[in-house]
């Protein structure tokens, strides 16, 4: 039977039903609680960049909110974590600066809990940079991402046993391997041209003026050993460089004996010999030596006749090659055709069958490579063929089907993608392509039919964002790592974008719902949608809290749909909680001015906040004194939220700055110093500091709803710092 516990820790109760998992874990960071089928872990985070401390909890299965203001380490944990995981060896990147040249005590960068992650992917700049709008395809590995799925395996698989009898035959014969690469070397010794023959190429430059090899010209026949050696291309390098020093003595520039007689003969071999036109004549002698037996017996013979030439190709000859050359290239692309055979080779056929009888090598159309070997080796292929059109029936359908799941799964992530970024507002489409035995997914624009291939110099930062986010998504589903990571996501874009991307990926059919996601966000906006306006349309609900970084110490504080306030709530509970009275009219005034009533009440607490001792009234350029009358029911009606009200004892406090800075320094946070802190000084030094707290000062009429800054550390910390500052030196 199920059993019901209530366990408390530290105050804190937690309810959980025990189903298959237990109830808590104890892990060397702390307690894992799981809440039902949900567990929770404590991440310890110490000595990593500006965190001296961090402790975290985040809930598996379910996407983690952590709000923060800039500066409060967001990136910081999110490359602790991915470090610990693929190499914790390279924590030590993240050792702080005030350690780097004096650390006696061997501080170093620590990360505890996270022992159960055995993979994480992560999104930020880096994936963006490293991953995504690559020339040819808008994201690397398209093809692994949103095609090669489990089910598309498994038909490959097939389509490969019913042509297993082909692969076999390449398997079993390491002497196809070779024919393919000689033929393949022998036709590239023609050079790149249409016409199939080039002087620029191996056999133009190695022949183009005869053998010099095997015909030594006349009077060099001395030298004979040494052109015909294996080393002969290393001698004439030789000889050559020798050949420039020759003319700065009658001496020989080797033994130093007398050339007088020789110097001309000498010569003669750099002139007739250069060592690359040798190269390329030993290259095309080597390749056609190795093909020879694959010949017929009359085209070896003029082959051969061809490479002893002693002036040179005729055009007679060239022609000949050329024909040599175009059955050579035949025979090369159907072996290849034969070897590589896969789904691929099926996929824009419309019958198996005959695609299968045209891969047949039929010699007698190759009367040029028509000898007993290359005999041999066709009819052993052409029987693989055979035995695979025995199974053509079998194969089509096999080929059906795959081609049909790969139809199917190209249109759902097609349909998807786009209409996700037609909603969001975004006049670009993708496709799925096939490109060569893969497929590449390719970035539209709707104003051209042609793909773009260089999204990184078309696409502004939102939108390099948008696509990235949804294209890491997919990539997420396809890999299914333990811990997936969003550093600071959609802050970049517009309310309707965030929302759209927050559909897509939390809501969608396919996306991280359900998977266990730290979203690290400097942006309110998530949280408004996803815990205080929209919860009951998220399975699971999102968990969210706040990070507060105070000193190198970051703590979190949960955020609950409770704590999502509209800015009257805010001021409301403040003025009816708060114990000093200067802090309830802060709040009090600001409540006012959020309902836009500037009325009796909000001039009253204005006068008095900037300390007037007569409070006035301000209609345009003008100023009059507020009659009595007006003053006294102000009173009377800040006295129902603020009871101990009184105009003049307040002021005198206000305009005593020895009371106003023990005000300052028993403020509960750091939204209360900076009000305190324009009360008795709003001329700080330095105009950013002074632009921030004034700021904070009026009401920010963007915030719609927000968090209640009485238990939510939203000021930087480095502006508090500066108001202490001025006053420990003031």
């Amino acid at each position: 039977a199920n059993q019901c516990f209530q366990l408390t820790v530290k105050s804190v109760t937690f309810f959980a039903m025990q189903k298959s998992a237990p109830l808590f874990t104890s892990t060397e960071a702390g307690i894992s609680i799981n809440k039902g089928y949900r567990s929770t872990v404590e991440l310890k985070i110490n000595n990593c960049n500006s965190i001296d401390e961090a402790t975290i909890f985040i809930d598996d299965d379910v996407l983690n909110i952590k709000y923060g203001v800039n500066g409060s380490g967001k990136s910081t944990i999110a490359k602790a974590i991915e470090l610990s995981v693929i190499d914790s060896s390279r924590l030590n990147e993240l050792l702080p600066f005030k350690y780097a040249e004096n650390n006696p005590d061997d501080v170093i960068p620590k990360i505890v809990g996270a022992e159960g992650i055995s993979s994480v992917s992560i999104f930020n700049d880096t994936y963006i940079n490293q991953f995504v709008f690559k020339q040819d395809e808008l994201i690397q590995n398209s093809f692994e991402i949103f095609i090669k799925n489990e089910e598309y395996i498994q038909k490959i698989k097939e389509i490969e046993k019913i042509i297993s009898d082909i692969k076999d035959a390449f398997s079993n014969n390491k002497e196809l391997d070779e024919i393919i690469n000689d033929l393949t070397e022998l036709s590239g010794c023609f050079g790149k041209s249409e016409s199939g023959y080039s002087a620029a190429g191996s056999i133009g430059k190695g022949l183009g003026k005869g053998n010099k090899i095997e015909n030594i010209p006349v009077g060099l026949e001395s030298y004979s050993e040494y052109l015909k050696s294996d080393q002969n291309t290393k001698w004439i390098k030789w000889q050559v460089t020798g050949n420039t020093f020759i003319d700065i003595s009658e001496n020989c520039p080797y033994c130093t004996s007398s050339t007088t007689k020789n110097k001309e003969k000498i010569k003669r071999v750099s002139n007739e010999y250069d060592a690359k036109s040798i190269e390329h004549l030993i290259k095309v002698l080597g390749v056609v030596g190795r093909l020879e037996k694959y010949f017929s017996d009359e085209a070896r013979t003029n082959i051969f006749d061809m490479t002893k030439n002693k002036t040179g190709l005729s055009k007679e000859e060239i022609a000949y090659l050329k024909q040599v050359k175009e059955q050579i290239d035949l025979l090369k692309d159907k072996l290849m055709s034969l070897k590589n055979m896969t789904f691929f080779t099926f996929e824009d056929v419309e019958k198996v069958i005959d695609k299968i009888e045209s891969l047949k090598i039929n010699l007698d159309l190759l009367p040029f490579l028509k000898s007993d070997e290359t005999k041999r080796i066709v009819e052993v292929l052409n029987e693989s063929l055979d035995s695979v059109l025995k199974q053509a029936g079998k194969l089509q359908g096999e080929v059906n089907r795959q081609k049909e799941g790969i139809r199917t799964t190209i249109d759902n992530y097609k349909t998807e993608i786009n209409d996700f970024l037609r909603y969001a507002g975004y006049k670009y489409s993708i496709n799925i392509e096939a490109n060569e035995e893969e497929y590449k997914m390719k970035l539209l624009h709707n104003d051209m039919s042609s793909s773009v291939s260089s999204g990184n110099q078309h696409l502004s930062y939102g939108e390099k964002n948008a696509f990235s986010l949804v294209l890491f998504m997919y990539e997420c589903l396809s890999k299914n790592p333990d811990f997936i990571i969003l550093d600071d996501p959609i802050s970049s874009f517009d309310k309707n974008k965030k929302f759209a991307i927050i559909e897509m990926l939390f809501r969608g059919k396919r996306s991280l719902r359900g998977k266990t996601v730290l979203m690290l966000t400097h942006d309110l906006e998530p949280i408004i949608d996803m815990i205080k306006n929209l919860p009951h349309t998220f399975n699971p609900v999102p968990k969210a809290s706040f990070l507060k970084a105070r000193n190198g110490v970051v703590t979190e504080i949960p955020i609950e749909k409770s704590d999502v306030l509209t800015f009257s709530q805010v001021c409301s509970e403040n003025v009816a909680t708060h114990e000093e009275n200067i802090i309830k009219l802060v709040y009090l005034r600001r409540y006012y001015e959020t309902i836009n009533d500037k009325g009796n009440e909000y001039q009253l607490i204005s006068n008095l906040l900037h300390k007037r001792n007569q409070p006035i009234e301000i209609s345009g350029e003008e100023q009059v004194e507020m009659n009595e009358g007006d003053i006294l029911q102000a009173s009377e009606n800040i006295k129902s939220r603020v009871p101990d009200f009184d105009y003049n004892t307040i002021l005198n406090k206000l305009t005593n700055n020895e009371e106003m800075i023990e005000v300052y320094k028993q403020c509960r946070n750091d939204y209360e110093k900076l009000q305190i802190f324009r009360i008795i000084n709003d001329k700080h030094d330095n105009n950013v500091v002074k632009k921030y707290i004034n700021e904070t000062f009026h009401i920010e009429n963007e915030y719609i709803c927000q968090l209640n800054p009485c238990k939510y550390e939203v000021i930087p910390e480095f502006i508090v710092k500066e108001c202490d500052e001025y006053f420990e030196n003031k």
